[in-house]
């Protein structure tokens, strides 16, 4: 953990965060039965397990360890919210505090919002789910080749990132660029400032993130519906559901401006104009704060309860946030792709959750699928690892049954035996590292460094990632090998030198 250099910055820091603080809780006042739970919250952030005997940690020395300028938190209780506050700031140079009405830029949960727009369509018989897309389209068609193999994409496909396309996601553009058409997204055309989307391979195939195909969906609506996105969005999901503020016009409304929040990279450099302008608006266009985005976790927590049907009636809510088919891995093994959300299973729960980021912004949420509980996090800066560490203190907080593991006990091993472990390993055809430095050893991966605690001399963890895993040795006692264990999944890494 991070510590200040000079009792100075440690002092301007903690006068800043408590202003932060006083600032938030002059927004709404709290029963103490919930003024205990955020204080739990704001001081129990970790990792899927804690160390025992390491000490707590706080929500401020996160911030400050991951250069975080601001947060927004909403937790979701018994369907509905239990509390909502901001911290640090959503300006830092005009000294603008995030409240609980800032509003952040929530990247690809954009899709989330935009898979519930088209399941209402696909309710009202507007649109068809397994139809081809380019029976929907009507200004631009989609340009199949041999790589589709003969086989049409559905708008299913689009929305779970099984129709083989190409596009992940989209930098945006910088405040006075020339923005681009949809088309011209579509077709990689300059102003466009991404490549064009095509087939990569054949549709139903495999699971390949795709926020092009989620772009061509957002065309698909227009298309269908005569009108410009932003507009539809506002009057089919929005309005219903009272999310006022909430909006995927871009650039955003100037109506807006004083609760926009400026977007910080990791070095804690403002982004360019404060913020990236998508026209890929269903894919990373929408602005939004965790209060309203809330409102829609809770609604489909409703519908999925048979309590509400202000979008969606109870069989297609079940619909959008069921396993579009479980043969479609994910890179992560305890997710399943839905139809605009994962569905994640932690434990013995399911819950409907998705990620965002958009240049300068991070965003998350997670609701149980069979009860009413969640949370909405958003903060401006791209050091996304604090979501994770909030959520586990909420989940710790409010007692989710299995979200987090035990805390573990961890060994110090004979350097000789961390010796033997040093060495090149490849893992899921992918090479990885082990190395010592001291009396430690750290996995390298991608340009990641993660050190590893044991809780035997053969067994060991990684903090972030929820897994166990356990060197093996040849029949002549050698290391050869460790097996990886996560829910639902397991793997062995072969070491090589």
């Amino acid at each position: 953990m991070k510590k200040s250099t000079t009792g100075s910055v440690s002092l301007i820091f903690l006068v800043f965060f408590l202003n932060q603080n006083l600032n938030a809780q002059s927004e709404k006042s709290f029963s103490q039965e919930i003024q205990n739970r955020i204080t739990s919250v704001e001081n129990s952030l970790r990792h899927w397990t804690k160390i025992k005997g390491q000490p707590e940690l706080t929500l401020e020395e996160r911030m400050k360890y991951y250069h975080v300028n601001g947060i927004s938190i909403v937790v979701i209780k018994d369907f509905k919210i239990d509390w909502a506050k901001g911290y640090g700031w959503a300006d830092s140079l005009t000294r603008r505090p995030v409240n609980t009405s800032t509003l952040f830029q929530v990247g690809s949960i954009s899709k989330s919002i935009n898979g519930l727009a088209v399941l209402s369509l696909v309710q009202r018989g507007k649109l068809d789910l397994d139809m081809d897309i380019n029976e929907h389209l009507k200004s631009w068609k989609f340009p199949y080749d041999s790589l589709s193999k003969g086989k049409k994409i559905s708008l299913a496909n689009l929305l779970s990132h099984t129709a083989g396309l190409s596009g992940h996601g989209f930098p945006g553009y910088e405040i006075g660029d020339t923005i681009p058409s949809l088309i011209e997204i579509l077709n990689g055309i300059p102003p466009a400032n991404s490549k064009a989307i095509r087939s990569e391979f054949e549709p139903s195939l495999k699971y390949k993130y795709s926020g092009g195909g989620t772009t061509i969906s957002q065309l698909i609506i227009q298309d269908v519906m005569q009108q410009p996105y932003h507009q539809f969005m506002r009057k089919t999901i929005f309005d219903p559901l009272g999310m006022k503020t909430s909006s995927y016009q871009q650039p955003p409304s100037a109506a807006n401006k004083n609760l926009l929040a400026t977007g910080y990279r990791s070095n804690g450099k403002v982004v360019p104009g404060n913020y990236h302008i998508y026209p890929e608006q269903a894919a990373a266009g929408l602005w939004s704060n965790p209060s309203e985005l809330a409102a829609y976790v809770i609604e489909i927590q409703q519908s999925l309860a048979g309590k509400s049907n202000k979008i969606l009636s109870k069989e297609m809510a079940t619909r959008y946030v069921t396993p579009y088919n479980s043969k479609y891995v994910t890179p992560y093994p305890d997710d399943e792709v839905a139809l605009g959300v994962f569905n994640r299973k932690v434990g013995n729960e399911r819950y409907f959750t998705h990620d965002g980021s958009d240049r300068g912004f991070k965003a998350k949420f997670i609701g149980s699928i069979e009860h009413g509980y969640g949370a909405v996090l958003m903060i401006n800066s791209d050091s996304r690892e604090i979501l994770e560490e909030v959520v586990n203190a909420i989940a710790f907080a409010y007692k989710w049954k299995n979200f987090l593991d035990p805390d573990k006990t961890v060994i110090k091993v004979n350097s000789g035996i961390l010796n033997s472990y040093v060495g090149k390993y490849l893992f899921e055809k992918e090479p990885m590292s082990i190395v010592k430095e001291g009396e430690q050893l750290f996995v390298l991966v991608n340009n990641i460094k993660m050190q590893m605690w044991f809780t035997s001399e053969t067994e060991f963890f990684n903090l972030e990632q929820r897994a166990n895993t356990r060197f093996t040795k040849d029949d002549q006692g050698k290391v050869n090998g460790f097996v990886y264990k996560e829910e639902g999944f397991e793997t062995t890494a072969k070491k090589i030198e």
